[in-house]
């Protein structure tokens, strides 16, 4: 690929990439930008203000001559926990931001986006080596903010009485086959390599790439199911200690948790809070929006266990598929959908769906080291107290996932799409 195509297939991504976090917040009324019910949950407007930062201090401020900020206090106000940047409002006072008004984030974005087009247009001399990966690195950002505003939204909405819906309910086609049949498939003992070996993009937590030896084991062929969950709540799993690891049972108890986030019962039936306000619970669709420790209890109790994420890399080498569009984002379902049974010897949704969790912690691979300044606060200082988990799910981008692509969050984390897949032996 030329210079000059290689710019403007940039140009081409930032635009759409840019403008579908606008398109994520459209359905939203103002007031809805600045809720902040919990500390793991980020305001819209937030979002959309910091998404734009990330360019203007990391590419606009480094390599645009005689660039001026939009506004010297914005770095204050959407700094999300880069030190090396300087001060910033906490985490958990992002809420407080009823200032400056949604209209001149706005603003600011475009303002944003008109410069980083005048330095790939007017200055590609500029852009050497040294500057794609932090181009790259800043549409990869915006991705996983997109991810981001679509869970918060919906964790925003659900603390609202009136339980609003985002979006209509999408038509939906019928589903004509059957859901596959749960059974186990085979993974033999091998020397499997784990970690990034590409040429494109990848986060530098998933590097360096190394061996790891795997002896045989089995994994289930699809996620579990709400009706699979439901069973486990309806024998008493939320009461029963011996599934659950200490502190995940003591948490449960604490918060009163008997079912998964979201999950409502009216009248006696069990009814989730979705992205399109309270619908029926989909008996099929895979379970979500559970911690590590209820996936973990539940795998207990089924007999079976979770996979490290070390296996979850190899099962996705061994039963490499492609994935489906109807469990990205771009497909607009919004929630996990049922497995379509394909063929035998298939393992179902490995990518998208639902963020699966692994009982592996959050530590370097072999090698691992930090990017000078800054940058290098983006993964390594998370390295501790946090659990992996794989593949995508309804609300990550399409092209923002891969196999060896490492998620991260605290056991205790609910508001995400996360699930459950188990394995055997």
């Amino acid at each position: 690929m030329t210079d000059s195509s290689r710019l403007q297939n940039y140009l081409h991504r930032f635009g759409q990439i840019r403008a579908l976090t606008e398109k994520i917040c459209q359905p939203l009324l103002p007031e809805d930008t600045v809720v902040q019910p919990i500390v793991d949950v980020s305001p819209p407007k937030w979002h959309l203000a910091h998404t734009s930062w990330f360019f203007e201090v990391f590419l606009l401020q480094q390599y645009l001559p005689n660039y001026e900020v939009c506004n010297a206090q914005y770095s204050f106000l959407f700094n999300s926990y880069y030190n090396a940047i300087g001060s910033r409002v906490m985490r958990d006072q992002r809420g407080t931001l009823s200032r400056p008004p949604l209209s001149d984030i706005y603003n600011y974005r475009t303002y944003v986006n008109e410069h980083v087009v005048k330095l790939l247009q007017h200055h590609p001399d500029l852009i050497t080596e040294e500057v794609w990966p932090i181009l790259e690195l800043g549409l990869q950002h915006e991705q996983q903010h997109q991810e981001l505003l679509v869970t918060d939204i919906k964790y925003i909405l659900s603390t609202n009485p009136l339980l609003p819906a985002y979006l209509p309910l999408p038509q939906i086609t019928a589903n004509l086959n059957k859901l596959p049949v749960a059974e186990y498939l085979p993974v033999p003992a091998n020397f499997y390599t784990i970690g990034f070996t590409g040429t494109g993009f990848c986060f530098d937590n998933e590097l360096n790439a190394h061996q790891v030896w795997l002896p045989d084991f089995k994994v289930s062929n699809r996620l579990v199911t709400n009706k699979e969950y439901l069973a486990f709540i309806e024998d008493g799993g939320y009461r029963h200690f011996q599934f659950w690891l200490g502190e995940g049972f003591d948490l449960a108890q604490k918060n009163q948790w008997e079912a998964p986030l979201y999950w409502v019962k009216q009248d006696g039936a069990w009814k989730r809070f979705t992205l399109f306000g309270l619908q029926d619970l989909s008996l099929e669709a895979p379970v979500t929006h559970i911690s590590f420790y209820e996936a973990a209890a539940f795998a207990n109790w089924a007999g079976k266990r979770l996979l490290t994420e070390f296996e979850w890399e190899a099962v996705s080498q061994v039963y490499a598929s492609e994935p489906q569009a109807q469990h990205f984002l771009e497909s607009g379902l919004m929630e996990p959908q049922p497995a379509a049974e394909l063929n035998n010897n298939t393992c179902y949704q490995l990518l998208g769906s639902i963020w699966e969790w692994t009982y592996s912690a959050y530590t370097p691979y072999p090698g691992f080291s930090t990017a000078p300044g800054a940058l290098g606060e983006y993964n390594g200082k998370f390295m501790i107290n946090q659990m992996v988990l794989r593949g995508g799910s309804c609300a990550t981008p399409l092209s923002h996932i891969r196999p060896t692509y490492r998620n991260f969050f605290h056991p205790d984390k609910r508001w995400q799409f996360t699930g459950i897949r188990l394995a055997d032996k």
